[in-house]
């Protein structure tokens, strides 16, 4: 259930709701939630070497489509701190090179507790969390990544769809959690192409798709619009 209501004539001042509301959901085993829509939350965006997601984010949060703050950007990439400075966002260039990913975490989660992150966004961040860094934030990593997984892995999953004729394509954004990929599915879309459209058109197609997807994924999130079921999303749009 999600319960919306404006505070214009609730007679209960809104710091006393909690308290007042405990005992009621305590009697009923109910977990539960309250959430100030007028409070912007503080979103972290990691990124890679491909920017197209981490331009679009911005762009939204500026245009006031995605109602939150940056305090900051994190990438193991100096691709996207052009970006960053365009947009006013500090900008933290972390490598991680290969053995000393729990170094490179430990810095970044010293950044996300300055910075009293709420969530963060990966945008098409291509390192793998670990389980200890996941569980810092619990249904609180939003990731996107093309919709061919498992059949097209690797690094050109465009190109082996397109060896294989493929005739849809898409992009799927979820929650992420200590398996890799497998976390509650929040948005998907798809998009038909043909025989037509040769590599670089699925690319710039399916980079269009991981846009809108993320976009809409944080949108929600923003919103306090996805609860969490199990391995499933219930979305209220």
């Amino acid at each position: 259930m999600r319960v919306e209501w404006e505070l214009d004539d609730f007679r209960l001042p809104i710091t006393e709701f909690s308290p007042k509301f405990s005992p009621i959901a305590d009697r009923f085993g109910m977990n539960w939630r309250l959430r100030l829509s007028a409070a912007k939350a503080r979103m972290a965006i990691f990124a890679s070497a491909q920017t197209h997601c981490v331009a679009d984010l911005l762009h939204r949060q500026e245009s006031g489509e995605l109602p939150s703050e940056i305090p900051l950007l994190i990438s193991n990439h100096p691709a996207a701190e052009r970006l960053a400075q365009f947009h006013g966002i500090p900008y933290h260039l972390i490598p991680v090179p290969t053995g000393a990913r729990a170094e490179a975490e430990k810095q970044q989660l010293e950044l996300l507790e300055l910075h009293r992150i709420d969530f963060i966004v990966l945008a098409r961040y291509m390192q793998i969390l670990s389980p200890e860094f996941v569980s810092k934030y619990p249904q609180a990593i939003v990731n996107v990544h093309h919709s061919f997984l498992p059949a097209f892995t690797g690094a050109r999953p465009y190109h082996q769809a397109y060896e294989r004729g493929v005739k849809i394509i898409g992009a799927t954004s979820h929650y992420v959690t200590d398996v890799l990929d497998d976390g509650p599915i929040i948005e998907q879309d798809v998009l038909r192409v043909s025989h037509r459209d040769q590599p670089d058109d699925l690319l710039r197609k399916g980079r269009d798709l991981e846009k809108i997807v993320l976009a809409r994924a944080v949108r929600w999130h923003l919103a306090h619009r996805i609860l969490v079921y199990g391995k499933k999303t219930v979305i209220f749009d």
